[in-house]
This record gives structure tokens, sequence and C-alpha cells, in this order.
């Protein structure tokens, strides 16, 4: 499975996707449908010849926000599958956008790349399919950059004063909750899987987001791009460990 999460809220397929009614437009807002903005990035995976390994997509307040991830076959790792991330809303708190992640075979964690591209708020369905074009040629770059940064993370170690401080301030730019800094700390001392056995900041990263399946499709989503920041995975300095 691919770690997508759903405390609030529920999983959904495509059927049930479709139903859910559009508001009506107005003079500056045209709402997207969420299941248009499924249909246009599938179009655009498959017109690359990627295969769609896994889809998953779920819905929160009441058909309002739409969260998805699409795995594909393409990555230049066996550790890991790349993935797009969807997000649309009818309620017009976010953009409808795409993102490139990774998909951490052996605990399903997800990570994200530094960019979201595709940000509009309304948009025509004729011009969504051009712009989903452009969107996804350009997640090529984000899928390699978050690659690299993922294995530059593999090889620097932390000591435990380092977690502690990174745990404090993870918590001050909300990417958790501070009731679970315990449970990411817990987490990095005592993985359960043994592949982050090794106290390294790759090791970090997956246990904030080994924490962050329990979070709702929204809650996860302001935690991820919080993360890309602080652990540098746009390939800018990561602001965790600054000087």
């Amino acid at each position: 499975m691919m770690g997508l999460t759903m405390c609030e809220g529920k999983f959904v397929g495509r059927d049930e996707i479709a139903m859910v009614p559009t508001p009506t437009a107005t003079a500056s807002w045209k709402p997207v449908p969420h299941s248009e903005v499924i249909d246009a990035v599938t179009d655009v995976v498959k017109a690359h010849r990627w295969t769609i390994l896994e889809e998953q997509y779920g819905l929160a307040r009441d058909g309002q926000r739409m969260f998805g991830m699409i795995r594909i076959n393409k990555s230049s790792s066996m550790e890991w599958s790349r993935c797009i991330g969807i997000r649309n809303s009818h309620d017009r708190t976010i953009a409808v956008g795409l993102s490139a992640g990774i998909n951490v075979h052996v605990c399903s964690n997800l990570c994200f790349g530094g960019s979201t591209v595709l940000k509009r708020r309304h948009t025509s369905r004729i011009e969504l399919n051009g712009l989903v074009l452009e969107a996804v040629n350009a997640l090529e770059l984000e899928f390699l950059t978050l690659e690299n940064v993922a294995e530059e993370l593999k090889i620097d170690e932390l000591n435990d004063d380092e977690v502690r401080a990174s745990l404090v301030v993870a918590a001050e730019r909300q990417a958790i909750p501070s009731c679970d800094i315990l449970s990411v700390w817990k987490e990095f001392k005592h993985p359960r899987h043994e592949e982050f056995a090794e106290p390294t900041r790759w090791s970090l990263l997956n246990a904030f987001t080994e924490t962050a399946k329990k979070y709702s499709p929204a809650r996860a989503d302001q935690c991820y791009r919080s993360l890309t920041r602080l652990f540098g995975l746009d390939g800018k300095p990561a602001e965790l460990w600054k000087r």
C-alpha cells in the first residue's frame, strides 16, 4: 500500500469521486471537478507510457477536498517507486496541484519533493489538459532532485541532541503537532523496520513519515510540505540543521 492516510474523511474509488457535485462557477472562479483532475493526470501518465502500479484516493470535508496518489513504475532506485500526489478542492482552500513523490517500499512511507506544480484555482477542462501535460513533464526534474537528496540523507548521521532539537523545530514549524514529538522520537530510536536502524537523517525522515500515516489527508499534506523544507527535499539547504 502506498501510505495515503485517512483519519478524517474516507478512502474512495473513482466512481464515488465522479458522484461528488461540483459547485457552480462564478465569473472569477471555475472549480475543477475532482474526477476531471484525476482523468487528466492518468491520461498524461499513460501517454508517457508509464505503468500505473497503484492508485489511492480520499475525500475530506464532505467531498470538498480530494487527495490522491498514483504510483508509477519508473524509478532510478530499487528502494522506492515514484508517485504523483494530487490534490484539489471545491471550497477554495487549496488549488489543484501535483507533486513529485517517492514511496519507500519497505515501509510504504511517502516523501515529497519541493514543488507543487499546476497551482491553479480555476481553469477550464481544455486548459487543464494542457496544464497537466506541462506539469507532469516538469515533475521529472522534481523526481531526480528528490531521489538525489534521499541518497544524501542516508549517509548523514545524527546524534541524539541533534534529533531532539530537530523534533522541537519540526513541531514549531507545524510539521507535526507537539504531542507527536515523543512518537517520532520512539520511532527513530526503535524503528519498526530494521532498514532504518542507523541514526541517519534518512531514518529520522522516515520516523516522521511513519508517524504521519495516522494523519488525515489534509494534515498529512501539511506535514509533507513542511518536511520538504526542513529536510531540503527541494534541493535547497535543509532548515533543520542550519548553523
